[in-house]
């Protein structure tokens, strides 16, 4: 690396290059741009200028939506691949500019003032986004028996709190949350439970909207919906008939979950539909496993390393690859980044597929403690939603009822979601 000039710290290296310290350390650790040198005592980085056209590029490959191992591509790989790798990019964000176009055009339209009223909590979103918020948590409410011996996990938890808009829900084997920095935002905090499906209607409405304004009163039965003069009011979950039974404090405690995570010993970083279509349509459990050049004794995950059965390391020349095994379809492999070796751990694709569904971005950044621990699903480098969802035993068979009960090698452990 010919890092020759001045050495500059990482403050002063961001605001040359226009990233945050935050992102220079993420791409520290996923081996893009490493520093120039490391203070064997205090660990403080320092970045040569010379590596500032480098941090220029990625930062603006990040910014056209590049996932991390395209711009690895186009930073380190040979010309050709860069070129391939960035018109595929830009015929794809053709694409999804040309429905983005569509669909705004389709919703644009004069919006009045909304009325005053201080006795209200109240928060403004943008329309299209609160859709998404709740397009995203809901399939994460529990349906059919869970919901019937659970009915307060049949809802959606609203939450205004700390200037902040939050969807919340949770079957007890997975956990969405979803957080809307709203444009205004008066009074809270306040919780209120609404039911799964009349979410999703408000979602719908929603979308239509240029902005919406959300009241939720102190000790009233009722969160309100208001776009101009359209108004949609809907009860609370008090009861039966109304969004499911329970109360807000009846809800899981999802900020105890969060807080309470163990950092992630296992970073892997990948394409989140490419991994969405390798999961999708496997009959039982599937498993994930770092393979490559790298690979080592996997027992610090939980298990030993995947099989290549094609013998084939002709692919792995580059570095470790995510291998995608089980459920009665052909192994797949993916280019990725991850931070340590001997990854191994199986989830029910009933229950993976809807968290990378619902996600954001380009990548999908899986932060793992252990085989039987709740894994923290994101976007790599944005944290507005956030699924937690549970590994199964590899060897279990897929059970719904049950889906993403794991344990210690011969103990289940309880549900990801349970208080006590």
């Amino acid at each position: 690396m010919d890092d020759t000039g001045q050495l500059l710290t990482i403050g002063v290296f961001a605001r040359r290059v226009g990233l945050a310290p935050s992102a220079l350390r993420f791409y520290d650790d996923c081996g893009l741009l490493r520093p120039a040198r490391v203070d064997a005592v205090t660990g403080y980085r320092r970045y040569g200028t010379g590596q500032t056209a480098r941090a220029v590029t990625l930062r603006q490959l990040r910014a056209a939506g590049l996932p991390l191992v395209d711009a690895a591509v186009v930073l380190d790989g040979p010309e050709d691949a860069a070129r391939a790798v960035l018109r595929a990019h830009l015929e794809r964000t053709r694409r999804t500019a040309d429905e983005a176009r569509d669909v705004v055009q389709g919703l644009l339209r004069e919006v009045a003032a909304a009325p005053e009223d201080g006795s209200r909590a109240r928060a403004r979103v943008g329309g299209a986004e609160l859709a998404s918020a709740v397009r995203q948590v809901a399939p994460a409410a529990a349906t059919g028996a869970a919901r019937a011996e659970f009915p307060v996990l049949g809802c959606v938890l609203l939450e205004l709190v700390d200037g902040e808009v939050r969807w919340v829900a949770t079957d007890r084997y997975r956990l969405a949350v979803r957080v809307l920095r709203p444009e205004t935002f008066e009074g809270g905090p306040r919780r209120v439970l609404i039911a799964a499906d009349t979410a999703r209607s408000l979602a719908e409405w929603a979308v239509r909207q240029v902005t919406v304004d959300i009241e939720c009163a102190g000790d009233a039965v009722s969160v309100r919906l208001w776009s101009g003069a359209d108004c949609r009011e809907v009860p609370e979950g008090a009861g039966p008939g109304r969004s499911g039974g329970g109360e807000p404090g009846d809800f899981p405690d999802h900020r105890l979950l969060l807080e309470g995570l163990e950092a992630g010993r296992h970073r892997v970083i990948v394409d989140r539909m490419g991994l969405r279509d390798a999961v999708t349509g496997r009959a039982g459990p599937v498993s994930l496993a770092v393979v490559g050049a790298d690979r080592r004794d996997g027992t610090d995950a939980g298990g030993p390393p995947a099989p290549d059965p094609a013998g084939d390391r002709a692919d792995l020349a580059a570095g470790p690859v995510l291998e995608v095994t089980g459920g009665g379809r052909e192994a797949v492999r993916m280019r990725m980044v991850h931070t340590r070796p001997g990854l191994r751990i199986s989830f029910d694709p009933a229950v993976l597929v809807p968290a990378l569904e619902a996600g954001v971005g380009p990548d999908v950044l899986l932060e793992i403690t252990a085989p039987d621990r709740p894994v923290l699903v994101r976007s790599a480098d944005q944290g507005s939603f956030t699924t937690l969802v549970m590994p199964v035993r590899e060897t279990a068979a897929p059970d719904r009822a049950g889906a993403g009960r794991t344990g210690d090698r011969g103990r289940d452990r309880g549900p990801v979601t349970e208080n006590g």
